[in-house]
């Protein structure tokens, strides 16, 4: 059977989630349908993210990150406080261990003020006050970070537009697009669907979906690496009182092991980041053949692999060691010992990497006939996830528009 829609959007993360509430609210006749192969909301990269509610602190003034951060958030905590969500705005600490690496914090401080983010210096002695098992010879203090849980967001979400009347179809994957001059056909494992037009926030597939439609995204695919954590045993929480990062290392494009204090009470420790062999690998026994075969044959792998290959080298040993997992740990929080580290979840970060083999850094678009595409947007896309619905929508009208 073939039904109409206005839109289909693809994947029910939050992204796709907050895009139908966007193009709703411009148009609340549209008629909406949201495609997700899983039997539920949030399944991959929103539902297994660390919740936290990022300031903007690190990212340059002129990207979009700072941008939909800064929008993004206001219009996230008022959506939480709408909706009753629980929320702790428990604010981080980001730790210049050593005296060689003050250089770094001051740099991140001039950037903080740049980007409009709030912070405190602490002391040695002023962090030892905060956080008294955190060893550091400086610190920012950054109250604006917090924590929700992103899966809690999207069922409210979920709640919001099926009262609205937007269509969520589960179990569905698109499996062909066809877009011809007066419609797009949508082909899935269950119904067929014709539509005016789709918008793609399908994450880890993002790149496939996209070349379904024959989009041109300039060569860009997606990447997916792996961030495996740890949590600390119930005995250890109190070692942590904020979220705790390391300072970034500007050679290496993830943020490093940190502590991350849960809306639930647990403290997740991690992530590393280790190429998956699956799009959806999350663990390293999960293997595809045509995931592994495009990553082994692509030029670019090799590119980032000549130029991190330090770097990652020891993303994996901690991977595959406690010992070297916690040994990265200790850095921040030298009481830490290894009764106090349990096995915890994973998620896999859809990464785009560009034809020359560099990693996207900021959020990216694209579009083609009657489609607009989300082609990368890692953290801390859930925290903007509203500024980038808007975006969104905005691309989406002007695609139409040119019809």
């Amino acid at each position: 059977m073939t039904k109409r829609a206005d839109v289909a959007i693809v994947g029910a993360g939050i992204l796709g989630l907050t895009t139908a509430r966007a193009l709703l609210a411009r148009d609340p006749q549209r008629r909406i349908v949201v495609i997700e192969k899983e039997e539920h909301p949030a399944h991959h990269q929103t539902g297994r993210n660390s919740g936290v509610i990022h300031s903007g602190i690190y990212y340059k003034p002129d990207s979009g990150k700072t941008a939909m951060v800064a929008a993004g958030r206001a219009n996230l905590m008022a959506f939480l406080d709408q909706h009753g969500i629980t929320y702790d705005m428990c604010g981080k600490v980001v730790v210049a261990v050593s005296g060689d690496e003050l250089p770094r914090l001051d740099a991140l401080e001039v950037r903080a003020a740049e980007n409009r983010v709030g912070t405190e210096r602490l002391t040695r002695v002023g962090l030892r006050e905060r956080e008294p098992h955190i060893e550091g010879v400086a610190a920012l203090l950054v109250p604006s970070a917090g924590i929700v849980d992103y899966g809690t967001v999207c069922q409210a979400l979920v709640d919001e537009l099926t009262s609205a009347g937007v269509e969520i179809r589960y179990g569905t994957k698109v499996t062909s697009a066809a877009v011809g001059s007066d419609a797009v056909a949508l082909s899935t494992n269950g119904d067929n669907l014709t539509v005016d037009s789709i918008v793609n926030c399908s994450g880890l597939h993002c790149d496939r979906v996209a070349a379904a439609t024959g989009a041109d995204t300039g060569g860009v695919r997606v990447m997916p690496f792996r961030g495996e954590y740890y949590e600390l045993a119930p005995h250890a929480r109190s070692l942590v009182n904020h979220l705790v990062y390391p300072l970034p290392d500007p050679d290496f494009p993830f943020l490093g092991v940190h502590l991350t204090r849960m809306i639930d009470g647990s403290i997740h420790a991690g992530p590393n980041a280790v190429p998956a062999l699956k799009r959806e690998g999350y663990r390293w026994r999960d293997i595809s053949v045509r995931d592994s075969a495009e990553i082994a044959f692509d030029k670019r792998t090799w590119v980032l692999a000549r130029k991190y290959w330090r770097k990652e080298a020891g993303e994996i040993h901690r991977s595959l060691s406690r010992r070297a997992f916690l040994k990265a740990l200790r850095r921040l929080c030298p009481e830490l010992e290894r009764r106090d580290l349990e096995p915890s979840s994973s998620g896999v970060r859809a990464q785009a990497i560009t034809p020359d083999g560099s990693l996207l850094d900021d959020f990216a678009f694209a579009d083609s006939p009657r489609a607009v595409h989300v082609m990368n947007a890692p953290s801390p896309a859930a925290t903007a996830s509203f500024a980038i619905a808007e975006t969104v929508a905005d691309q989406h009208d002007r695609v139409l528009a040119q019809i």
